[in-house]
């Protein structure tokens, strides 16, 4: 196999020798390393990079930037709040930036050896210094798979990042998309009681609004070295450059510098403990090396799977309720109102989270009232099977601002006409049961983040048929083509504001069968009073493909229907 890959490599120009032209670049990029410096992500998305010197600076202003900037909107006597907690027989203060979580996450990072063994050794030097982790930080560690666990161990370093915290949680996704599980009630009480803009952590890839926990508001991304130094610092509110990570065993401040492995050291380690034959043994056995996995009963297979009505994780999708051989001609969206009113960078995990299932919001009190209680409800994730959850879900997000409500955080919106405060899934199920077709109102970048289907299904199942916004993200909008929903974007600089849109309009959408790829329309707004406002819209179809599958109703109509055929 090994000279099958060279051979192959060879015959495509990858092995280049003394003699070989030097290769022609359409574009060529070129990066001044000096400005390469050692940098977080946050505290809200993960292209808002923040250099570690700068993180006292860059937190504290993010307490005061507007919530609409991506700030936290702190007014000045919020700014010196704090709170107590008793551990021990003492107290521990925490105030704004307390690092509530620390996660070495499965994703990412844990197939580079030299940040996994880099953070081990960082754990192993704060461990001889006698650092310790602050009380109120809960730590994890879910490696990539079972060799980076071998070659931890094999380099003797899960026993210090254990006494650290970090023991191994288990293998797969974990904190990143909101799999960290319950903090310490203490915790909990502390962070509410003050009203703290606290922290995580994480060596993961995504850390919008929400996703990571209810109760971490600044989420940061960094390298796992660096989680391990946040998780003994306690705070995202310091400079790691010039101020210590706590004072060791010997009464001396103990800064990062102190316990930052060396290169050569990482080097040395990633020799003696990475071995090939790790990777042939464990991956060699996938199938069998699990004895809890292969425990499970597995009866006969059937052709059709056997519906459980009482399942609160498996239901049979309504996807295909009333659905016919004959396709529809395409037509006008007439009377829509707006379910909500968004504004820039709404993500994915803000349209359906796969986080915490909170006990308040539909998705919780419609678990509760089929016998589970709010420490069995596990994660949206983990519900993903039943619509009936995971539509409660769509817009359930604790963060989300529906302008609709001012601005108010979670999943509210005002009924029209109304006028009326409910959920979004209420209101919805109110307007479906009046007959009337429902529309998304945005700004840019709407659908950013993770290319989550349910954030197309859910919006699906709401009955809402159009997204109108100023950018798309592209994922999303091919998954909302794929369920049936129409893709609009604003023309010539215009948005909601622009054109006085506050959501209470009842919307016209002219459509008709021989619509085009990438065709204009003219979108009719009506207010209460009669006022119309007439704005164009791009429809976001970009093929002869996507018109023919929205036509359909979406992607599982049209496979359907030629299944059938």
């Amino acid at each position: 196999e090994v000279a099958l890959v060279e051979a192959y490599c060879k015959a495509q120009g990858h092995f280049p020798t003394a003699d070989t032209p030097d290769p022609i670049f359409t574009d060529v990029l070129e990066l001044d390393m000096s400005t390469v410096v050692p940098s977080l992500a946050g505290p809200k998305l993960p292209h808002i990079r923040v250099p570690l010197s700068q993180m006292r600076e860059k937190f504290q202003d993010a307490l005061v930037t507007p919530k609409a900037q991506r700030g936290f909107e702190l007014s000045a006597d919020a700014l010196n709040k704090s709170a107590k907690l008793g551990t021990n027989g003492s107290s521990v203060e925490m105030k704004h930036g307390a690092v509530i979580i620390a996660a070495i996450t499965s994703c990412t990072n844990t197939s580079n050896p030299s940040v996994m063994l880099g953070a081990g050794l960082v754990a192993k030097k704060a461990v001889e210094k006698g650092l310790k982790v602050k009380p109120y930080v809960k730590t994890s560690l879910a490696p990539g798979s079972q060799v980076v666990t071998e070659y931890l161990q094999h380099a003797g370093l899960v026993e210090p990042l254990a006494e650290l915290g970090f023991n191994v949680v288990g293998y797969g996704c974990t904190t990143c998309i909101g799999n960290s599980g319950p903090l310490p009630a203490e915790v909990v009480q502390a962070v509410q009681g003050a009203d703290l803009v606290s922290a995580a952590v994480l060596s993961g890839n995504r850390n919008f609004e929400g996703r990571v926990h209810p109760y971490s508001l600044a989420n940061y991304l960094a390298s796992p070295p660096l989680v391990v130094a946040f998780a003994l610092a306690g705070t995202v509110d310091i400079n790691l450059d010039t101020e210590p990570l706590g004072v060791g065993k010997d009464g001396e401040p103990v800064y990062l510098r102190d316990i930052w492995p060396a290169p050569e050291e990482i080097r040395a380690a990633i020799a003696e403990s990475v071995r090939p034959e790790m990777f042939i043994e464990k991956y060699g056995n996938v199938f069998d090396g699990n004895p809890a996995w292969n425990a499970i009963p597995a009866g006969d297979s059937k052709e059709l799977y056997n519906w459980a009505a009482d399942s609160t994780y498996i239901q049979e999708p309504p996807y295909f309720e009333n659905l016919t051989l004959t396709v529809k001609p395409i037509s006008a969206i007439r009377g829509a109102r707006v379910l909500l009113k968004l504004g820039d960078n709404v993500t994915t995990d803000h349209i359906s989270p796969a986080g915490a299932i909170p006990a308040n919001f539909p998705a919780g009190k419609f678990l509760i009232a089929n016998g589970v209680t709010p420490r069995d409800f596990n994660s949206f994730g983990a519900r993903r099977g039943n619509d009936r959850v995971m539509t409660r879900g769509t817009f359930g997000n604790i963060r989300i601002k529906n302008q609709l409500v001012g601005g108010k955080e979670g999943s509210y919106t005002i009924k029209f006409p109304e006028g009326v405060e409910t959920f979004v899934y209420e209101a919805s199920m109110q307007y479906q049961a009046e007959g009337t077709p429902l529309v998304v109102l945005a700004g840019k970048e709407y659908g950013t983040g993770s290319s989550r289907d349910w954030a197309a299904k859910g919006t699906f199942l709401l009955g809402v048929k159009a997204a109108i916004v100023e950018s798309f993200e592209r994922i999303h909008r091919s998954n909302l083509v794929g369920m049936g929903v129409l893709p609009l974007v604003f023309q010539n600089g215009q948005n909601a504001a622009s054109l006085g849109l506050d959501g209470s309009e009842v919307y016209d959408i002219p459509l008709t069968d021989d619509l085009q790829p990438g065709q204009d329309v003219e979108v009719t707004a009506t207010k209460a009073d009669g006022t119309q406002v007439t704005f164009p819209v791009t429809v976001r179809l970009d093929t002869p493909v996507e018109v023919q599958i929205y036509r359909h109703g979406g992607i599982l109509h049209k496979a359907i229907r030629e299944m059938v055929g």
